[in-house]
């Protein structure tokens, strides 16, 4: 339980520089951090403090759903826009082209990573997550065609109110999928074997 415990919060934390580095790199980011980005400019509120709001929207999404939050999916709320707000305090935004095609392969990766643990630990889905899979259970779709439409949507309105779409929203797309593959058997807490009821008595 403290190894999956501290795999939840390192998780969570890596989850929100990430995704702050990845905004700081200045080429375009995720589809939701592109609408926590828009509705930030649009505010005047800090993007992690967006996105820590976003996150409690959506978890009442689940209601209708009949969906349930874990412990994962309350502390992904409370951290991951917290240590975003906080890492975006100090981390430089180049101008060079270089720098920041580094800056977003690094947060990309990041993400992954963080992705690797938090969800390793097995402490139920962030609110996100949990939006697309409710939405499958309840309405039987496709799980491809509820994260298309959702982050469809939320990326076309972020872009709308300001948020960035560029070559870094194409990069998270193509490469967050199969970077997350890798990470979660490296990352995840093993689960026990059970063994035949034979040999556990011999």
């Amino acid at each position: 339980m403290p190894s999956r415990i501290a795999r939840l919060l390192v998780g969570l934390v890596l989850y929100g520089l990430g995704c702050a580095v990845t905004v700081a790199a200045g080429l375009g980011v995720d589809p939701w951090t592109v609408f926590a980005q828009g509705l930030s400019r649009v505010t005047g509120i800090g993007i992690g403090w967006i996105t820590n709001i976003v996150g409690v929207g959506v978890l009442l999404l689940w209601i209708p759903l009949r969906q349930k939050p874990g412990v994962g999916t309350v502390a992904n709320i409370l951290l991951v826009g917290t240590s975003l707000q906080l890492a975006l305090g100090f981390l430089p935004h180049p101008d060079a082209f270089w720098l920041q095609a580094l800056m977003l392969v690094a947060g990309v990766v990041l993400v992954a990573v963080a992705s690797g643990l938090y969800i390793g630990a097995h402490f139920g889905p962030g609110p996100r997550d949990g939006l697309m899979t409710g939405m499958n259970l309840r309405f039987g779709w496709p799980i491809w065609a509820c994260r298309l439409g959702v982050e469809g949507s939320v990326l076309t309105l972020g872009w709308l109110l300001g948020g960035t779409v560029g070559i870094g929203t194409v990069v998270f797309a193509l490469g967050i999928g199969p970077l997350v593959h890798l990470a979660l058997p490296l990352f995840a807490t093993p689960q026990p074997v059970s063994r035949p009821r034979a040999a556990a008595n011999a």
